[in-house]
């Protein structure tokens, strides 16, 4: 048995990008850095920053672009997707985690009228690969 599973907690680098696929299905998609931190060679640790894209649908797509702004740490859980785009010397693969659920974490925005704090989502729909 195979498991696709995937669970990250970060800050967003930037405000949510809601746009409707051709189904009419909205998606969001999220860039979030996780921050860590690694030993080098010479036995020092050394902070890091990994980044991740993260494509979120349906209902809990629309409650990110409304809720979640630049620096609002979340968390998310779901599952890796491999892409390959192009073909020949301009092919490129990347991943990209598909959200099942998010959970905004922290305080809300001063700016921000209501928000659920720290509520989980409706659950993602199926999307078809």
């Amino acid at each position: 048995m195979n498991i696709n599973s995937v669970t990250l907690t970060g800050n967003l680098t930037r405000d949510p990008d809601l746009r409707p696929l051709e189904s009419g299905t909205k998606v969001a998609n999220l860039r979030i850095a996780v921050n860590g931190r690694r030993r080098t060679a010479g036995g020092e640790y050394v902070d890091t920053v990994d980044y991740f894209d993260v494509a979120v649908f349906g209902a809990q797509a629309e409650a990110c672009a409304e809720y979640l702004a630049k620096g609002r740490p979340i968390a998310v859980d779901g599952r890796l997707d491999w892409r390959e785009i192009g073909s020949g010397s301009e092919r490129r693969e990347y991943v990209k985690v598909i959200a099942e659920h998010v959970q905004f974490l922290g305080r809300k925005p001063e700016t921000s009228e209501k928000e659920p704090a720290q509520e989980s989502l409706p659950e993602a729909e199926p999307v078809a690969a």
